[in-house]
């Protein structure tokens, strides 16, 4: 039996309220708010940050495959995946990929997991999907669109749900896109885009998948579709014989339209509430359908107590709202403000290599003769002096207090002003670090504080990517 074994999600700090939105370009502001990438987070960070929620309390050690799913990889030429894998602090031998340019790349990502643990060629493969994706300003897909993550893990052994069929249908039209040297999504007229693309081609899959599962829609618990926008979704629904009580909150008016993390996270928010037997039906679409048919295990129950996951209702519970249109515009950089006149930043890709443990998978070191832990690595222990008897050890995972700290308000920030910390890590081991998702006025010495994985900046024609911690995210 393959399926999911486990799953996790992360929807990021800030919000920005569709009225906030409404203010700035005029118009109707409609009910809710969506979920906004801070400055330094991008979808490799936040797929990070869904794998170490799904990890929460394992050391992801049995894991031998990850697969990103994502619109909007910073790279074109680069595998994203491996990244991920280093940052979650996966073993060197795990077998990565990334699936692209579709936004039913995860669930695309999701049937290969399934068949690559069916064949035998791995045992536990990481599915993880993130999308950043940006609308025109004053359009409507702005108010509609969000940022997330989500992450499930697909193997043998205490399968959660079990796949029960699936189906897959392509279909080539030009209904939404980005080219390589856009920096927003098109779309073409809706009526079309909608009724010849989504409607026509997700109704055929889903009706054909029904058909040769003998399984009808009345004995579907919870349906979940990658859809635009909520209307879509009720008229499709309906259209294949669903009733409106088996369609499950799609996050519309808390996070967005997630693009390509959006099965998925959806996914994650039913298994969350799930029950043992219920069946439940997965449909992405993009240049075709993938829809996959799961049925619940007794194992849920397992999967839903599991200390440290967050999960969609803690990210949803922990939020802040941006306090205008300009400073989200500002983030992603759809106004010109004048920057800091400082040096600009360097990068070193192979000052980075050497240190890449440090700097990607945060680890410290333990010294084996007197215990004292320290970070960054040295050859010889700065407490009893011994020299090169170490063991390292991952800081990623601790929480840490606040030891000491300044607010900087001449830095280069693309957020001011900069908070720059030093930390007392949980166990031993101190770090300076910069601080994220803060609010400057509430910082204050002992603090407690956990890590997140971000962007630094770009230099040298790339991004550098480090650790830096955020004020422990409770709702």
């Amino acid at each position: 039996m393959s399926g999911i074994t486990s799953f996790g999600a992360y929807i990021p700090f800030y919000r920005l309220a569709h009225k906030e939105i409404a203010r700035a370009w005029g118009g109707r502001a409609g009910e809710g708010e969506r979920a906004v990438a801070n400055v330094d987070e991008d979808s490799i960070t936040m797929a990070v940050e869904a794998v170490r929620d799904l990890l929460a309390q394992g050391d992801g050690r049995e894991v031998d495959g990850l697969m990103f799913a994502t619109t909007t990889s910073p790279y074109s030429e680069k595998q994203a995946s491996a990244l991920i894998a280093t940052a979650g602090d996966l073993r060197n031998d795990v077998r990565t990929a990334d699936y692209t340019s579709s936004l039913r790349s995860a669930t695309t990502a999701t049937l290969a997991a399934l068949d690559s643990v069916k064949a035998g060629s791995v045992s536990n493969v990481i599915v993880a999907a993130a999308d950043t994706r940006l609308a025109p300003p004053k359009s409507a897909n702005e108010r509609l669109f969000g940022d997330a993550a989500s992450a499930i893990a697909i193997g043998r052994d205490r399968v959660i749900a079990e796949l029960i069929d699936s189906h897959s249908t392509v279909d080539e039209m030009t209904d939404v896109w980005r080219g390589n040297d856009d920096r927003f999504v098109s779309g073409w007229e809706e009526r079309f885009a909608i009724t010849q693309g989504y409607q026509r081609v997700v109704r055929q899959t889903v009706s054909e998948l029904f058909e040769r599962s003998a399984i009808g829609p009345s004995e579907i618990s919870k349906a979940i579709f990658y859809a635009p926008d909520p209307g879509t979704l009720a008229g499709t629904a309906k259209s294949v014989g669903l009733k409106a009580e088996q369609i499950p909150d799609h996050l519309f008016t808390t996070v967005g339209n997630t693009g390509t993390a959006m099965p998925l996270l959806v996914l994650s928010s039913v298994l969350e509430e799930a029950r043992a037997g219920e069946k439940v039906l997965v449909v992405s679409y993009g240049s075709g359908c993938d829809a996959l048919l799961f049925e619940v295990t007794g194992e849920i129950e397992n999967a839903k107590s599991v200390a440290g996951r967050r999960g969609v209702k803690g990210h949803l519970a922990s939020k802040a709202n941006l306090d205008s249109y300009e400073r989200y515009a500002k983030f992603r950089e759809l106004i010109d403000t004048e920057a800091a006149r400082r040096q600009a930043p360097s990068a070193s890709a192979p000052a980075i290599w050497r240190r890449r443990d440090d700097i990607y998978r945060l680890h410290g070191y333990r010294c084996l003769n007197c215990g004292k832990v320290q970070y960054p690595h040295q050859r010889v222990c700065i407490s009893c002096q011994s020299k090169d008897s170490f063991e390292s050890i991952r800081l990623s995972d601790k929480r840490a207090t606040l030891f000491t700290f300044t607010v900087d308000f001449l830095n280069a920030d693309p957020d001011p002003p900069s908070v720059m910390t030093v930390v007392d890590f949980d166990g031993g081991g101190r770090g300076y670090l910069m601080m994220t998702d803060r609010n400057p006025a509430d910082v204050k010495i002992d603090q407690p504080v956990e890590m997140t994985f971000r962007r630094m900046y770009e230099a040298e024609g790339f991004t550098n990517y480090y650790w830096k911690c955020r004020p422990v995210r409770e709702a």
